[in-house]
């Protein structure tokens, strides 16, 4: 990924909407770029504050970006363990489908 399609993808980011692909790519791209950081901050100070100053709620926009950066590690680590999972199922019903056939052709 990209400084410009990491910009582009700050909104849906901000509004939840990344599905675990992009995910994972904006995190590995923010996680190596700090001027990406830096502008994600910016954008979510923007986004969020705005919003927040037009419904008159109190905030603190820094802790928030904290939590929802967070969310998304734990959402990508969710993932990927249920991907090993799955791959530990399928490899389990592939032994036993081998079994099962070498058992009715002995």
């Amino acid at each position: 990924m990209d400084c410009k399609e990491f910009e582009r993808l700050i909104p849906d980011f901000v509004s939840d909407k990344l599905d675990y692909q992009t995910l994972k790519r904006f995190h590995s791209h923010m996680e190596s770029c700090e001027s990406c950081r830096e502008e994600l901050t910016i954008q979510f100070l923007v986004i969020e504050g705005i919003q927040r100053l037009e419904d008159g709620k109190a905030f603190d926009l820094k802790k928030e970006l904290e939590q929802r950066v967070e969310e998304s590690r734990k959402r990508i680590r969710t993932h990927e363990a249920l991907m090993r999972v799955g791959l530990a199922l399928e490899i389990a019903a592939v032994g036993a489908l081998i079994c099962f056939a070498v058992w009715i052709l002995l």
